[in-house]
């Protein structure tokens, strides 16, 4: 559990999804107190789900500098009359989480508008660490249509992101505007991370073994997943790390999804696409070597330890 000097308040935003329901709990246990916001509950007695429409710049004004427990009503009045504290951090999960769960120009508007409220909200708070879901999409191959290439071999943060879809696209965009408002605002830091193909512990069973045994259908995800759990661990490290300003992070697991060593892999399944450098053995080819050297991330959750090979 942090200490209470690193114990911070973090507003949630989509923590009852699939990624915030194994994140948050990473987070109480490292001593954080989380205000969920979202449309559905979570089912944790000390996190209050707060819903609001993150579309509306009101609404997510109101969200960011409001209690996060029925129980803060007891806290003596603070400065400007009342008793809330402002938050340390804002991680935004909250987003359609892919292609064709609504139209796609509900999906631009609502992902990107949503992005845009959230980080302009935290940032005229004076809310100075803000992390953003990104994603694996936007390395142009997961919802292309047809068969496509990667430009590179091993995927990382400066990559030419190029991708046809609109999900994908929508994410950029938060990427873009987390730049300027990085910019705009000095002293403010704003991580983006682009989270890999998400999997729960249940899902080593019902879905793992399929990507073992079936590696050609996994080109898409170039190969690579990140535990839920191992997700709430990046999360916590970036909500420790200060000063790095803007950044892109990959969220992935170390190693990749297959009994073969990663250069078999990518010759075989992906011929066309060059390498740009020696990768280990096992390496996952969407990489997270920059934060783990960057955030100290250490990946608990291989999937070696779930599934037999």
């Amino acid at each position: 559990m942090a200490s209470s000097s690193t114990a911070k308040r973090i507003v949630f935003t989509g923590g009852s999804g699939k990624a915030g329901r194994h994140c948050i709990p990473y987070l109480l246990s490292k001593g954080h107190s989380v205000l969920n916001v979202d449309l559905a509950p979570f089912p944790h007695p000390t996190v209050h789900t707060l819903k609001a429409d993150l579309t509306n710049s009101g609404e997510v004004f109101n969200a960011l500098s409001s209690h996060f427990h029925l129980s803060h009503y007891e806290n003596p009045r603070g400065p400007g009359g009342i008793g809330v504290e402002k938050p340390d951090a804002v991680i935004h999960f909250a987003a359609y989480a892919r292609n064709l769960l609504v139209p796609d120009s509900e999906c631009f508007r609502g992902n990107v508008l949503s992005t845009y409220n959230v980080i302009e909200a935290a940032c005229k708070l004076g809310i100075k660490k803000i992390i953003i879901a990104s994603s694996e999409t936007t390395y142009g191959v997961c919802f292309a249509q047809g068969d496509v290439d990667y430009h590179v071999f091993p995927l990382e943060e400066d990559y030419d992101n190029d991708p046809e879809d609109t999900y994908a696209t929508s994410k950029l965009c938060g990427e873009r505007c987390a730049r300027s408002f990085a910019r705009r605002f000095p002293g403010v830091d704003i991580y983006a991370l682009r989270i890999g193909n998400v999997i729960e512990p249940d899902e080593y069973e019902t879905l793992f073994p399929d990507f073992v045994t079936k590696p050609e259908t996994r080109k898409r995800n170039a190969w690579s997943y990140i535990d839920a759990r191992d997700l709430g661990q990046i999360c916590d490290r970036c909500v420790q790390k200060d000063g790095l300003g803007f950044q892109v992070f990959n969220a992935t697991n170390d190693t990749i999804t297959t009994r073969e060593p990663t250069a078999e892999v990518l010759k075989k399944f992906a011929p066309r696409t060059p390498v740009s450098r020696e990768m280990g053995e096992y390496e996952a080819p969407l990489s997270n070597r920059k934060i783990r050297e960057v955030l100290g991330f250490k990946d608990e959750h291989d999937w070696r330890k779930y599934v037999k090979v």
